[in-house]
């Protein structure tokens, strides 16, 4: 009873994944007139990429979890990645947080982004901490 439970959730959490990877890329495609804002509202400063950058760097490797997961159902070195989703959190990254958290009521659809890539880390790390070799 206990293991189907876990099957279900596990199958759940693969759905979500899928539907999530869909769900960044309309939610990106949004985020168009806000990125070019920030561009111009946010340029890098002493740091070595810009806020924009940070998130795209976060972006592709998600994604590419992701993508790699939709296409052949695992994902190739899961401890290594387990490791990297863990280092990965998205309000780490000093750029998106202050940002993030500074901007007040400001560029809604891209914290609505940022939410959204963290909770694909998080169902990915989910996923993969709870699947059997």
């Amino acid at each position: 009873m206990m293991t189907e439970a876990i099957l279900n959730d596990q199958e759940l959490t693969k759905k979500n994944i899928v539907q999530l990877l869909g769900q960044l890329t309309n939610v990106y495609q949004t985020t168009r007139t806000e990125r070019q804002e920030i561009a111009i509202q946010f340029p890098p400063e002493n740091e070595e990429f810009s806020l924009l950058e940070e998130l795209e760097l976060l972006t592709v490797n998600l994604r590419g979890y992701a993508s790699q997961f939709h296409s052949t159902g695992r994902i190739v070195n899961k401890d290594h990645v387990i490791e990297q989703l863990q280092a990965m959190r998205v309000l780490n990254v000093p750029q998106i947080a202050s940002f993030y958290f500074g901007s007040n009521n400001s560029y809604e659809q891209i914290k609505s982004y940022i939410r959204t890539l963290d909770y694909l880390r998080l169902l990915l790390l989910e996923y993969l901490q709870f699947q059997s070799d």
